[in-house]
């Protein structure tokens, strides 16, 4: 991504009068591209964001991108360390239960707020988006699992933006800002037990909210949301026991 730096004003070309467009600062620009990495994976659990080389790769001074994770981190998505380097949160039980039940709370109930505004329009670019995860998942490549993941980024928040909450949606776009490494984590996961892309959740939950059945689209809706994090779960119990394994050896 190339940022490019504050221009001014935008008018019309004969200037008659119409109010003036004033464009993204390079700030706002930085901020915005490292918060849609974060929701969609770009970035591991664990991961250190290096100033010097984000600012090279968007081409840009370092003070925008020190100020973008300074943002991030006051909203959770990041976290400073004490050598004044910024990563992403690692994996911790605590930290995993209490996303997990914040999304599963909070999106249940936009769903079911969602679910009368849902227009036929609305159930074809659902059942189009879901077809196109499930071709990302038919060669199981990075490239491949992230673009699954925006896809599955872009279903829900087609349903959840239904709704017209203007006080959840940012809760839920703080949740996913916190919970996308947690969705790439889990996503190579399914890569490597060579799971199925889990798109049959999708496919409940789109019939369900077709015959507007509430609480089959909320557990629908949970099935889909905890199969990731029951991947997750599962692996932290195996690195568990391996470590035990380890240690009485």
């Amino acid at each position: 991504m190339k940022a490019h730096g504050y221009t001014g004003q935008v008018v019309s070309l004969d200037q008659r009068g119409l109010v003036p467009i004033t464009r993204e600062t390079v700030n706002d620009k930085v901020y915005a591209e490292l918060r849609r990495s974060l929701i969609h994976g770009v970035f591991a659990t664990g991961e250190t964001l290096r100033i010097a080389d984000l600012a090279e790769k968007f081409q840009t001074s370092t003070m925008p991108v020190r100020d973008a994770l300074s943002r991030l981190v006051s909203e959770n998505a990041l976290e400073a360390l004490p050598n004044r380097s910024v990563r992403v949160p690692v994996i911790t039980r605590e930290r995993l239960e209490d996303l997990s039940r914040a999304r599963l709370m909070i999106e249940g109930q936009v769903t079911l707020l969602a679910m009368e505004h849902l227009q036929d329009e609305d159930f074809r670019m659902l059942r189009e988006l879901t077809e196109s995860c499930e071709r990302s998942f038919t060669t199981r490549n990075p490239e491949n699992i992230r673009n699954a993941i925006e896809l599955n980024h872009a279903f829900h928040n087609h349903i959840y933006r239904a709704a017209g909450s203007r006080v959840m949606i940012p809760v839920i776009e703080s949740l996913w800002l916190q919970s996308g490494p947690y969705v790439q984590k889990s996503a190579f996961l399914h890569n490597e037990q060579q799971d199925p892309a889990g798109t049959h959740h999708h496919w409940e939950l789109i019939g369900a909210l077709e015959r507007r059945d509430g609480a089959a689209a909320v557990t629908a809706l949970k099935n889909d949301i905890s199969r990731a994090f029951n991947l997750i779960r599962a692996q932290l119990d195996l690195d568990e026991r391996e470590a035990d394994v380890a240690h009485d050896g």
